[in-house]
């Protein structure tokens, strides 16, 4: 079909405007990665960096040899996995009565449920009771206290809804209990918005840092962000110096050193994101369509 005119100045203004926003969103990221590919001259030199111009590794060499930030991933990769996996597990066991209709008080329930979304017990209250259940400096201070969230457990049942009635009726006809209808039947059919609810919790366990600082006091059980956030606040480098006598530590500065430390922290993430967000907006969209 021909475009008129007017479509075609729209199509134009619309790709124009895409584009601006599309770079505004990037150019940080390529800052970042200049920054942390560049020598200490290039790093301190005024104007945009899109690419470094002198490049130097020793920044990733002090941040990948630096036996705290490998500590940090190990923990971080460690939280990450083991909580994304306990959270889809028990977010669809959750899920799994509230989607069906013969429960007793369901509607109750989930009100409850999402009651939870507004109000919660405060971080004195949450501090003391992970202490009285021995949990400080354990995994477990970081992974049950968001095992389970009122909004996943809602996303999640609003997708077992959509599914046909009849699915579950064929199951039972054949003798299939309702684990066997759960996990045999739901989960293998929910990969889009279990693969949206892994990629919100993967995402929050990543990114989290104030809880480790909260629970965690011991350096062989904290987490990567947890140093990034010290590097980053307090703009210093002598974590990152310990244990390097090397000679070449003269090319860097604190803001290369930093801008390693993030581009070594998101990496991961951004290398999983691509095979996860193509379940992204269906999983959203047919999780939201029912109440």
């Amino acid at each position: 079909m021909k475009l008129t005119t007017g479509e075609k100045l729209f199509n134009a203004a619309n790709l124009f405007i895409l584009a601006i926003v599309g770079l505004l969103c990037l150019y940080p990221f390529l800052y970042t990665l200049s920054i942390s590919l560049s020598t200490a001259t290039e790093a301190s030199r005024e104007g945009f960096h899109l690419y470094p111009k002198d490049v130097s590794l020793v920044s990733y060499r002090m941040v990948l040899s630096n036996p705290h930030i490998v500590t940090g991933y190990v923990n971080t990769l460690t939280r990450t996995i083991v909580g994304t996996i306990l959270t889809l597990m028990m977010t669809c066991v959750a899920a799994y009565p509230l989607s069906r209709r013969e429960m007793p008080h369901r509607s109750l329930i989930t009100f409850i449920i999402v009651f939870t979304m507004l109000f919660n017990g405060g971080l004195v209250p949450g501090y003391l009771l992970i202490k009285k259940l021995g949990l400080i400096n354990t995994v477990w201070s970081l992974i049950l206290p968001i095992l389970i969230t009122a909004f996943n457990v809602i996303i999640v049942k609003n997708f077992f809804q959509s599914l046909p009635e009849s699915i579950i009726e064929s199951a039972r006809i054949d003798g299939a209990g309702e684990w066997t209808i759960l996990f045999k039947l739901y989960i293998p059919l929910s990969k889009p918005v279990l693969a949206t609810v892994a990629l919100w919790t993967a995402v929050a366990h990543w990114n989290a840092w104030f809880d480790a600082l909260l629970y965690i006091t011991d350096d062989k059980r904290q987490v990567l962000q947890t140093f990034l956030q010290r590097i980053v606040i307090e703009s210093s480098t002598q974590m990152m110096e310990l244990g390097i006598t090397d000679t070449s530590v003269v090319q860097f500065t604190g803001e290369t050193i930093k801008a390693a430390t993030i581009i070594v922290t998101i990496l991961p993430i951004i290398c999983v994101y691509p095979f996860v967000q193509k379940y992204f907006v269906k999983g959203i969209m047919l999780g939201g369509v029912k109440g």
